[in-house]
Parts: structure tokens; C-alpha cells; sequence
């Protein structure tokens, strides 16, 4: 029995050829999937410090002793506090990096009444 020749059009290797193609842009997009969640559970992360820290200020603790607080809760973060009438006011920065070639800035604030229990 003669072998069928190969017919112009042969569909034969395509999927291979299509997912070869695709796979590494679906990766790419579950990698920045990943990089945004947790660059939003840092966020939460940082504006739970700059709470607790102006909190802390509130009470009438030291800026150091708030300080230690954000750097304790998001390693590598820095807080900036000022007073505004009745309240304090704690402003907590980071630059998250996403591999090597993203650095996203997060920033939160947060303020308590001074003299506040």
C-alpha cells in the first residue's frame, strides 16, 4: 500500500508550535498576577503600621519607638510624622521591588487625636 505524501497545509506540529508561542506570555502575566497581590497585601501590611504608629504617638510615645514599630511590621519601610491640630500623623513609605526591574512606591498615612488613650 503507497504512503500518503505530506499534503501542503498539514496541520501536524501546530499546537506544539502555538503553545510554544503562548506559554511564555501566559507566565508573564500570572508572574505580574502574583507581583500585584502582594504588592497589595504590603500595602495593607504598611497601612496597618502607620496606624498602629500614629496610635503610639497619640499615646505619647516616642517618633523612635514608632519608627521601630513600621520597621518591625515592613522590613525596609520609613515613617515620616507631623502634628496637625488635635491629631498626629504618621506617613509610612517603601519601594517595593518586583524582581529586578520593577520598584513600585507605596506610601500610607494614618492620624490619631494626641492625647488620645
Amino acid at each position: 500500500m503507497p504512503r500518503p505524501s505530506r499534503v501542503l497545509g498539514d496541520d501536524r506540529g501546530s499546537v506544539a508550535a502555538e503553545l510554544a508561542v503562548a506559554l511564555p506570555a501566559a507566565l508573564i502575566a500570572v508572574a505580574f498576577g502574583v507581583g500585584a497581590l502582594g504588592a497589595a497585601a504590603m500595602q495593607v501590611s504598611l497601612q496597618d503600621a502607620a496606624a498602629d504608629a500614629a496610635r503610639l504617638l497619640g499615646r505619647g510615645e516616642t517618633n523612635a519607638r514608632a519608627a521601630a514599630v513600621v520597621r518591625d511590621a515592613v522590613d525596609g519601610a520609613s515613617t515620616a510624622s507631623r502634628s496637625a491640630g488635635d491629631l498626629v500623623c504618621v506617613t509610612a513609605s517603601l519601594d517595593l521591588r518586583i524582581g529586578r526591574l520593577i520598584s513600585v512606591p507605596l506610601n500610607a498615612s494614618s492620624c490619631a487625636l494626641a492625647g488620645g488613650l
